[in-house]
């Protein structure tokens, strides 16, 4: 008797256990070799824009590695939405920086574009402007791009997108993953894909994601001995892990496709309840979330 409904399980395509058996056929079991290479291709193939990608072991990871790039240091201030999981904020407090939260609209359930720039002017009258803002586009759902990147040009801060759950979804047929500075997704096993654990640091600069590598790899410097002239860390994702990611890949519309029959069920579940509202694309907005089009 079924006494569970989980929230989101894994699916497997099929090929993953192809990719992994190529991956111990060669011995190519650290982090690095054929299956990070190409999952790294499928993935900026996939989000297009000029993305560059560098798998690592987490989302969080990537998001850590993004804010140091993005210049963030003890003492700086960054600005993330109250309303998502604590691995948004987290790697601000490793750097020793100090998060500002703001609160969601209740349209997309995101970051508010004017909550947002009321935090920014009280910060930045209080002589603390903050140095970058996380966004996040919580269960798949794009966060209010337009608003948001026009509060962020307009005081001149960057942005770090927090993609990590919303690989395969798009705003006005651009794929989220590829709207901030510096962008982050997750393959963690809650995931519309997964690689058991893991992640993606998504950029357009192809310095950005080699520094990436060379910091997520120890930052061991080029040299016939072991020199590490900085900080490095542990975050490279494994050949293995990306062999499943790479199986997964070639299923990504159809997970997301699944994703959506799910949230049709509940609808026409509740459709005779008013108390119960489910969660759905905002119709105020222009969306287009794969192949899907809903206008005003």
């Amino acid at each position: 008797m079924k006494d569970k409904i989980w929230l989101s399980s894994p699916h497997m395509g099929g090929n993953e256990q192809k990719y992994i058996n190529e991956a111990f056929a060669a011995n190519w079991i650290a982090p690095l070799g054929p299956n990070v290479t190409a999952f790294e291709k499928d993935l900026q193939n996939y989000l297009v824009n000029g993305s560059n990608v560098a798998v690592l072991s987490s989302g969080t990871a990537a998001i850590h590695l993004g804010l140091l790039q993005l210049g963030v240091t003890q003492g700086d201030e960054v600005l993330c939405q109250s309303f998502t999981f604590s691995a948004s904020a987290n790697p601000i407090l490793y750097l020793g920086a100090i998060p500002v939260f703001v609160d969601s609209e209740n349209e997309t359930w995101n970051i508010c574009p004017k909550a947002l720039e009321e935090a920014i002017v009280d910060r930045i009258s209080k002589g603390k402007k903050p140095k970058v803002i996380i966004a996040v586009h919580l269960y798949g759902m794009p966060f209010k791009v337009d608003e948001v990147l026009a509060v962020a040009k307009k005081y001149e801060i960057l942005i770090l997108e927090d993609s990590a759950e919303a690989l395969g979804s798009s705003y006005r047929g651009q794929k989220c993953g590829t709207f901030g500075e510096i962008s982050v997704v997750s393959f963690n096993g809650n995931k519309i894909i997964t690689t058991s654990g893991g992640g993606a640091l998504v950029t357009q600069s192809k310095t950005v994601k080699e520094k990436t590598i060379f910091l997520a790899t120890q930052a061991r410097d080029e040299a016939p001995h072991y020199q590490h002239s900085q900080i490095g860390y542990n975050y490279r994702m494994s050949n293995v892990c990306a062999g499943i990611g790479r199986g997964q890949m070639e299923v990504l519309d159809s997970h997301v496709s699944k994703r959506r029959a799910m949230n049709q069920f509940y609808k026409d579940i509740f459709k005779s309840i008013d108390e119960v509202s489910v969660f759905n694309e905002p119709m105020i907005l222009i969306f287009q979330i794969i192949g899907l089009q809903l206008f005003c």
